[in-house]
């Protein structure tokens, strides 16, 4: 955990490179496969094929609305990585002043 109450599991840590870039798309990955659930339950979940659940993975970037729905469908919140590496630019650009 960091100083601002968000916690970056482990093993979704070396999904995210030094430079803070996101991969989101490995990061549903990964989680999805921490739940054990199945492209098939997301892509139902979420209203799309399989076939565009694949591409999401590949994907590093996703349209803001695609996250949300994802996050809402999988019970977890995909925007605190971009909080978390926003927090650490923003600390390491204070520690410069």
């Amino acid at each position: 955990m960091d100083g601002f109450g968000l916690i970056m599991p482990h093993y979704l840590c070396v999904i995210m490179n030094e430079k803070e870039d996101i991969h989101i798309g490995h990061l549903i990955q990964a989680q999805l496969k921490v739940e054990k659930r199945s492209v098939g339950w997301l892509s139902r979940e979420i209203g799309c094929s399989r076939n565009h659940v694949y591409k999401i993975f590949s994907k590093s970037s996703l349209d803001s609305d695609l996250i949300f729905r994802i996050s809402k469908a999988m019970n977890f919140n995909f925007f605190q990585y971009y909080t978390a590496a926003f927090l650490e630019n923003l600390k390491a650009r204070i520690g410069e002043e």
